[in-house]
């Protein structure tokens, strides 16, 4: 996996309970798409950012795809509709 370049730290609990555990959103730097999936051709300059979400039950690293690395970058970094699908059964909060 590349490195890391981006992280926000958060807590959270699931709805009706008050234990709050942590939970810490990774980005990492974005590298070329070509060759990573045999299943789709990609463009020379496509790009792919992993993001993480270290802590949230079941939820693994997952990879977000843009047609050059700014894209993927700027797709990677829009986390809130994750949280905001999250939320039915979460809530988050800053620590």
């Amino acid at each position: 996996m590349n490195q890391c370049i981006a992280e926000r730290h958060l807590v959270f609990s699931v709805k009706g309970e008050s234990a709050r555990l942590p939970l810490v959103i990774r980005i990492f730097a974005p590298y070329k798409a070509k060759g990573t999936n045999s299943k789709i051709n990609f463009d020379e300059e496509a790009a792919c950012c992993t993001v993480e979400f270290d802590g949230l039950p079941g939820m693994k690293a997952h990879e977000i795809y843009g047609a050059d690395s700014l894209q993927a970058l700027q797709l990677a970094a829009n986390v809130e509709p994750t949280l905001k699908g999250f939320s039915k059964s979460y809530d988050f909060f800053f620590p």
